[in-house]
C-alpha cells in the first residue's frame, strides 16, 4: 500500500541480491540452513526459498521477520514480497510488471485498468489486489482501496503491506485512531517497519491536539 509503491521501486534493486548463487541446492537444504547459528546461511537460506520457494513458503519468511540479526530480518521482508508477487502464470507476471510500470509513470486510470484484468484473471492472487488497492490510493480512490484491502486479507490475513495501507487509508480519512489500530497490526506481523512506527507517533500527536481543541 502507500509504502508499497516505494517498496515496489527498491524491489527493483534488491531482486538482483537475492537472485545471487546459493550454496543451497534443495528446500530441504535451504529449511536445514534456516535453522543455523550462522546468520550468514540463514541468509543464504531466505534468498533460496525467496527465489525458488511458492506462496506457502511465506509463513516460513514471515517467521524470519522476527530473526535476531537484522541482516536476516531484512532479506526476509524482501523475499517476502518477491514471493507474493510471483502469480505462477507468465502472462499474469507481465500484467503486473505493465501495472506497474503504469503506476511509477503516476499513469494512474491505467495501472488501475491493467490491476484489473489481473483480479479479473486470477482472483485467488492476493497481490494482485493489493497492487490494485495501491493504484486506487494514489489516484486517491480511498474508498475503493480500502474494499481491494479487505480482499488482499481474504487472501493473506498476514500481508503486512494491506494492513499498513489501511493506516494510511484511515489517516487520510481522519480516522487517526483506527489508522493507529492497523499499524499496530502491520506491526505485530512485521516489527521492521520503522516508518510505520513514525506514522503511529504522528497519528498520536494529531489525536492530542484534537483533544485539547475541543477541551
Amino acid at each position: 500500500m502507500p509504502r508499497l509503491a516505494v517498496l515496489l521501486l527498491t524491489l527493483l534493486c534488491t531482486a538482483a541480491a537475492l537472485a545471487q548463487s546459493s550454496p543451497y541446492s534443495s528446500r530441504d537444504e535451504a529449511l536445514k540452513g534456516l535453522a543455523s547459528q550462522d546468520a550468514a546461511q540463514r541468509v543464504e537460506a531466505v534468498t533460496w526459498i525467496a527465489n525458488y520457494g511458492t506462496p506457502a513458503d511465506g509463513e516460513i519468511l514471515r517467521q524470519r521477520l522476527t530473526d535476531e540479526n537484522p541482516f536476516v530480518r531484512g532479506f526476509a521482508e524482501q523475499g517476502l514480497w518477491l514471493l507474493w508477487s510471483r502469480s505462477g502464470d507468465k502472462a499474469i507476471d507481465a500484467l503486473m510488471a505493465k501495472g506497474l510500470e503504469e503506476m511509477q509513470a503516476q499513469q494512474f486510470k491505467e495501472s488501475i485498468a491493467t490491476f484489473s484484468e489481473v483480479v479479473r484473471r486470477k482472483p485467488a492472487f492476493a497481490e494482485g489486489w493489493n497492487r490494485r488497492a495501491t493504484a486506487l490510493y494514489l489516484a486517491g480512490e480511498l474508498r475503493k482501496s480500502l474494499a481491494d484491502c479487505d480482499e488482499v486479507m481474504k487472501r493473506n490475513p498476514h500481508h503486512f503491506g494491506a494492513l499498513a495501507g489501511y493506516g494510511q487509508i484511515y489517516f487520510q480519512l481522519e480516522q487517526y485512531e483506527k489508522a493507529i489500530e492497523y499499524w499496530k497490526r502491520a506491526l505485530k506481523v512485521n516489527p521492521n517497519m520503522v516508518g510505520v512506527e513514525i506514522n503511529i507517533r504522528g497519528a498520536e500527536q494529531l489525536i492530542a491536539e484534537r483533544r485539547k481543541r475541543s477541551a
